[in-house]
């Protein structure tokens, strides 16, 4: 179980969350990783469908920011939250 949780919300940010999640793959530090997705139609998470390693929830439609950041930390238990834009990348030790 991870101590800390990362929680994304996504909305077409597809090239983007790609390589963010790819980055907090890199990190050292055992991660609990949850996307939120706000009814993307760009086709963001389907690369997503066969990652075991994170969370997905799927929103039909964009119920906004604040919503989405609140599903995402009512879906795990995780001590520390770390919320990121989907444009973010998290270097190995951060």
């Amino acid at each position: 179980m991870a101590n800390v949780a990362v929680v994304i919300v996504n909305y077409n940010s597809g090239a983007f969350l790609k390589q963010c999640l790819f980055s907090l793959r890199q990190s050292t530090i055992p991660l609990e990783i949850v996307v939120v997705d706000n009814g993307s139609s760009d086709g963001s998470t389907d690369f997503m469908n066969k990652a075991s390693d994170c969370q997905l929830i799927s929103n039909l439609r964009n119920l906004g920011f604040a919503v989405a950041v609140n599903q995402g930390v009512q879906s795990t238990t995780a001590e520390d939250i770390l919320l990121i834009n989907p444009d973010c990348i998290v270097q190995p030790h951060s």
